[in-house]
């Protein structure tokens, strides 16, 4: 059984811990509110990071979390931060949570409820996770990562190169000689192409994951999935979960945009999203971390007033 294999308290609620998974050691840090614990939220980072977070995201949003009266739970899963073991992917961090969820129930087992709280490929890691532990029973999943190189040119044609079109500086650029013009052709070609097979596939399943390779100007820095299915089993956990769900979203920003994108063209996704027990939040001036003092604020109320609401 998985356990903790150090616990050191200190005056202001927050425990770091030691856990085995598999042989290797998880680093971990339990935020414990003042009152008696009825509820946690598990944090689980997406990678590459570690449990701290930009900016301090996790730290912070913890502390807010434990005032509150809600526990919460941040650790680094294999390969990650202070944690042993090789680097794996969001698709293959099962294991990680299932221990994480072990010593948060084994350090706190007054806990009634218990919900997964991750952003981008963390989001689709507690997806993939979800259905297969009843003890968690609702999600918080931000910026959700649903990567595919067809739907990154979709949304980088959309809320790129429309919003360049409509600047003043591209265009003092141009008068100036200073715009790569056959750079610049050769990307939007490059993406005129991903999105036609995208197109052209679309009658051909539910969920398409396109084989071309994205263009160069448009890799981003988030790890590729390391399991080519993660998006359909992503969908599938997503359908198979009973549970409330918060759903919040950037509006600037592309893993965001690629989200929007994919409910508006997958049958399956856009019935979940819909489901009665998915709340969405929409955060338009907000980046993919929530960067600024006031975007984390923003998302902390949020998930405090939904985690708090009498009916959930």
């Amino acid at each position: 059984m998985t356990k903790a294999l150090a616990v050191v308290s200190d005056s202001c609620g927050e425990k770091p811990l030691l856990i085995d998974c598999n042989g290797e050691t998880l680093t971990a840090v339990l935020h414990t509110p003042v009152t008696s614990v009825k509820q946690a939220v598990l944090l689980i980072v997406g990678g590459p990071q570690y449990r701290v977070g930009s900016h301090r995201q996790f730290v912070l949003l913890a502390r807010e979390l434990s005032k509150a009266g809600i526990a919460c739970f941040r650790f680094d899963y294999r390969g990650m931060g202070d944690s042993s073991g090789n680097w794996r992917d969001f698709s293959a961090i099962s294991d990680d949570i299932a221990a994480a969820m072990n010593v948060l129930h084994f350090e706190l087992p007054s806990l009634q409820k218990t919900a997964l709280w991750g952003l981008c490929d963390a989001a689709s890691a507690a997806l993939l996770y979800a259905p297969q532990d009843s003890r968690v029973s609702r999600l918080i999943l931000v910026n959700p990562w649903v990567r595919s190189p067809a739907g990154l040119a979709k949304t980088y044609l959309k809320n790129y190169y429309l919003q360049r079109l409509a600047s003043p500086e591209l265009w003092r650029k141009i008068v100036r000689g200073k715009f790569d013009v056959s750079g610049s052709v050769v990307s939007l070609l490059e993406l005129l192409g991903l999105r036609k097979s995208a197109e052209q596939a679309a009658g051909a399943s539910t969920t398409t994951l396109a084989d071309s390779q994205p263009p160069k100007s448009v890799i981003s820095s988030a790890p590729a999935a390391m399991d080519p299915e993660f998006l359909p089993k992503m969908l599938k956990g997503w359908q198979r979960f009973s549970g409330d769900v918060l759903l919040l979203l950037s509006g600037n920003d592309y893993v965001a945009g690629e989200f929007r994108e994919l409910v508006k063209s997958d049958k399956v996704l856009k019935k979940c999203v819909a489901q009665a027990t998915v709340t969405q939040r929409d955060f338009p001036q907000c980046d993919h971390t929530f960067s600024s003092a006031e975007s984390r604020r923003q998302v902390a109320d949020a998930c405090i007033d939904w985690l708090l609401t009498d009916s959930r």
